[in-house]
């Protein structure tokens, strides 16, 4: 059960709308459940000699009786209420009881008040109803309505056992504020897809991701498109900053203006100032070594960024709260980088993604010392390195990135869920979601041409592959040869013998970077985990490409050996030089 409290200006025109045949014809049997005192409310819907103007008189008179100084500015409260898709159908005397207790803890009309506000309840559909308030009690005075919607939530949690509903998560006062009713009525008509609210917070968080300084952030958010405005003091000192939307005025014709503060908690400049003194990203000069001169620096951003984001699930498992928020908040950046440079077959699902971890990045845990600089400069290095093609190396390393954030997010699942952070567990769930998908678009085309591949190993290679997966993973290796891609693993193998690696070490370093249970796919990760550890293509060319010897030898770390009956000579990786393990 949803309650969304918000407040307006026009008794009328809330009610003309309660009561009307909604934007798409969706209101039915408009009708009033519930009031503040049901003889003397005028029911519209019912009552075919009551009127909206009626209603709206009766509703006002306490404010009317006011002198004109003394009204509230916006006078009308707002709280539709909302069961959760799957919820039984109230019927109209339990959405009266319901309306009864909100209007109670909100602090509206408490049980027992005469002199509380006039209020209604309104239901024009079968699963919500709409409470509208007056907020001049009848003595003239104010309602004590201190954090109403909070309160109306915790209600609406009591409600829900009683009345054996779904029990929602709680909320914990860190969430960004939602849009209200104003802001999403004024998107429809407009056409927008969502309000300039949830816009802008998209913008904002995008132009902080991977930012090195201040002067960066605001350089960003210019280039967004923006309107920019900050607050500047008599010594020249930037205090806050606002933006707005071209375009989006109210009805004098101003820019309706939102202070990073109402986009979310994190967004306000005291906040972001925090997040750059202490995780302020490295230059992105990295030194290349020979093995990657030419890969496209798309891919090579995504593989640096993958091995960071590895450590990050390595962190979320320590009992290290502080640390772990950092690295959250830095997850949330890499997400917000790879958005915006992704192409159009992933670009949507990554973007749900990144919306959706939003939530999962801020909590009541604050991370203000933890250094996270290195997963900040790894979002940094995605956005400089520009947008990555969907085909390629480019294709493939992204396949390889979004295999790692998938692990990441169930990680941040786990140890929101073990802190009790229900609202940013589900969150963090909804992303992995959304980054299964991606990845899964992403990776079709090079798993699909390296299971091609593997399946033209010759049979005695490919057992020979199998004996060395059983030696180092024996109680998982049948189930790994069952799966789909066994055949990208063992041409895996066959290309990192082919480059000089043990192919026995190498797995075993991919096996011990971190466990395995969470996966989905075992063989998916250890592919793509062996393809950056021993620095192999994300990517191979379908069989037929390769039609003479002259390619093949243009493309040494591509190609296979027409026969791997023989080793080739190898030397062993050091299981100790990786990352961190469990």
């Amino acid at each position: 059960m949803v309650p969304d409290v918000s407040t307006g200006s026009r008794t009328y025109g809330l009610l003309n709308y309660l009561f009307g045949p909604g934007r798409r014809d969706e209101h039915t049997d408009p009708h009033l459940v519930t009031s503040w005192m049901p003889g003397l409310a005028p029911d519209p819907g019912r009552d075919l000699a009551a009127t909206l103007k009626q209603l709206t008189d009766r509703l006002d008179l306490p404010v009317l009786a006011l002198p004109k100084n003394r009204r509230p500015a916006r006078h009308v409260w707002h709280c539709p209420v909302r069961t959760a898709p799957g919820d039984r159908q109230l019927t109209d005397a339990e959405w009266a009881e319901v309306a009864r207790r909100i209007v109670h803890a909100t602090g509206i009309a408490e049980a027992g008040d005469d002199k509380a506000c006039r209020w209604i309840a309104v239901r024009h559909a079968d699963d919500h109803i709409h409470l509208v308030a007056t907020l001049v009690r009848e003595d003239g005075r104010r309602p004590r309505r201190h954090e109403d919607g909070i309160r109306a939530q915790a209600e609406c949690r009591k409600i829900e056992a009683e009345f054996g509903l779904q029990i929602l998560n709680s909320g914990d006062r860190t969430a960004a504020q939602r849009p209200t009713s104003a802001e999403r009525s004024k998107a429809e008509r407009s056409g927008r897809p969502e309000t300039p609210r949830e816009t802008l917070r998209e913008s904002v968080r995008h132009s902080l991701a991977g930012a090195a300084s201040e002067e960066e952030f605001f350089h960003r958010l210019t280039e967004a498109g923006l309107r920019v405005e900050k607050r500047i003091a008599p010594s020249g000192d930037t205090l806050g900053y606002k933006v707005a939307l071209p375009g989006d005025r109210n009805r004098d014709g101003e820019p309706i203006w939102f202070s990073g503060s109402k986009l979310a908690p994190d967004l306000s400049l005291p906040r972001i100032r925090q997040r750059l003194d202490t995780g302020r990203p490295e230059d992105d000069t990295h030194i290349i070594d020979q093995a990657e001169e030419r890969v496209p620096r798309p891919a090579r951003a995504r593989r640096q960024a993958a091995a960071i984001a590895e450590r990050a699930v390595s962190t979320l498992d320590r009992d290290d709260d502080e640390n772990s928020a950092a690295q959250l908040v830095g997850v949330g950046e890499l997400l917000d980088a790879i958005a915006q440079t992704s192409p159009a077959a992933t670009r949507e699902e990554l973007t749900e993604a990144a919306q959706a971890f939003e939530r999962a990045t801020r909590s009541h845990i604050h991370a203000e010392r933890a250094d996270n600089r290195a997963i900040r400069s790894a979002a940094r290095g995605i956005i400089r390195a520009g947008n990555a093609l969907g085909k390629g190396e480019d294709g493939g390393a992204t396949a390889m990135f979004l295999s790692t954030m998938v692990l990441v997010a169930m990680a941040a699942v786990r140890w929101h869920s073990a802190r009790g952070h229900a609202q940013q567990a589900a969150a963090a769930q909804r992303a992995a979601q959304h980054l299964r998908s991606a990845y899964r678009s992403a990776a079709a085309a090079p798993m699909g041409v390296m299971r091609e591949h593997g399946r033209l190993l010759p049979e005695p290679v490919r057992e020979r592959y199998a004996r060395t997966l059983e030696s180092v993973l024996p109680e998982q290796a049948d189930s790994v040869r069952r799966e789909s891609g066994w055949d990208a693993l063992a041409v895996t193998l066959a290309q990192a013998e082919r480059a000089r690696h043990d192919p026995d070490a190498l797995l075993q370093q991919a096996i011990e970077w971190r466990e395995l249970n969470t996966a989905d796919s075992v063989t998916d990760v250890l592919v793509w985990r062996m393809r950056r550890l021993g620095k192999l293509p994300a990517t191979m060319d379908p069989p037929r490409a390769r039609t003479n010897a002259r390619a093949a030898q243009s493309r040494p770390h591509q190609t296979l050996p027409q026969t791997l009956d023989t080793p080739a000579e190898t030397h062993r990786v050091d299981p100790r030089s990786g990352g961190p393990r469990r």
